[in-house]
């Protein structure tokens, strides 16, 4: 079965083409971030305008790069939410447009089903699993019984993580995306800051960011007070330290109460050198499936593979009617 992915959800226009939910054709992508870096953070009204401006390109580009013709596509999955809702929109009318040009069945897919299903490429998916999903929008703990049988179990209450490493990144000068310059100088550096690790009440799953980073703002601060610096090495290990140890502690726990046989990490945030390295040094119980970096931050080729997996469940599709939502719950979309 061929399936045509789109995504579109926020800076990203990429469409990519898998055979059997396994076998990634191509997985075209143009990325606006280079546009997005001088102001620190996506700007929606531009972001939806460069994706006009990509997406026939990249619907070209893909094909091509797959060899597959449009006739032979079986099924169009595109993501319908959450994002950008300007950006969304983009990609599903392209979408639509594709599939009722071709009179191929179409499929709205959850943005965060993808990001869980893009380890499905490289990886055996074994339930009951546990998932870590980390991203730039979301920080969330899910227990899956099989297939699309999704309960959020805990979530951030504020920041999420992705979105907590930018704004530290921001406050010792680092350039945007923070992310992966804070995880490479974290590595050149100790955990020597005494940063706060928020676990919140006895037994919660729920996470909280907003106060870490508060409290590196406020080390900061009162040294440049002082007329002192930080070490920004040191400063990005000492966070990343406090971050991980919180996401993978209530992860195992989770992954032991819930007696799971896989513990699935997705999002942006997996590619994150740190959080793999405490999942190696933290557990010795569970298969731990992260994917490839090429597959963690929003791509298409996840949209394709959740939607193979989404029909191969539900067989049912949606019409041209499908709309794009700027917020959508997860368990909601997919209730069994």
């Amino acid at each position: 079965m061929l399936v045509l992915g789109v995504e579109s959800s926020c800076d990203e226009t990429s469409v990519s083409i898998v055979r059997d939910g396994k076998e990634v054709l191509s997985n075209a992508i143009h990325s606006q971030i280079d546009i997005h870096k001088k102001f620190g953070g996506v700007v929606p009204e531009v972001a939806s305008r460069n994706h006009v401006y990509q997406v026939s390109m990249i619907f070209e580009e893909a094909l091509q790069e797959a060899k597959v013709k449009p006739e032979e596509i079986d099924l169009v999955a595109v993501t319908m939410g959450p994002g950008l809702i300007g950006s969304l929109l983009v990609g599903l009318n392209a979408a639509k447009a594709f599939a009722l040009l071709y009179k191929k069945p179409i499929l709205g897919v959850h943005h965060l089903a993808g990001h869980i299903y893009a380890n499905a490429i490289e990886h055996e998916m074994k339930f009951p699993a546990v998932s870590l999903l980390v991203s730039g929008g979301n920080t969330e703990l899910i227990y899956m019984k099989d297939h699309f049988d999704f309960e959020v179990i805990g979530e951030t209450l504020d920041d999420a993580v992705g979105e907590a490493y930018d704004k530290v990144a921001r406050v010792i000068g680092l350039p945007y995306p923070g992310g992966p310059h804070v995880d490479r100088l974290a590595h050149e550096g100790e955990d020597t800051y005494a940063l706060p690790r928020v676990y919140l009440e006895e037994g919660s799953y729920n996470f909280s960011f907003s106060g870490l980073k508060s409290a590196v703002i406020n080390l900061v601060h009162n040294k440049e007070q002082r007329g002192e610096s930080v070490d920004p090495k040191n400063l990005c290990a000492s966070f990343q330290a406090a971050v991980t140890e919180v996401l993978v502690s209530k992860t195992l726990r989770l992954a032991k109460e819930k007696n799971v046989k896989q513990i699935i990490v997705a999002g942006g945030v997996s590619a994150n050198k740190g959080l793999k390295e405490r999942f190696t040094k933290d557990n010795t119980d569970f298969e731990i499936c992260i994917p490839s970096i090429k597959y963690c931050t929003d791509n298409a080729a996840m949209i394709a593979v959740a939607g193979y997996y989404q029909y191969q469940k539900f067989k049912k599709c949606d019409d041209l009617s499908l709309n794009a939502y700027a917020s959508l719950d997860l368990e909601e979309l997919y209730e069994i």
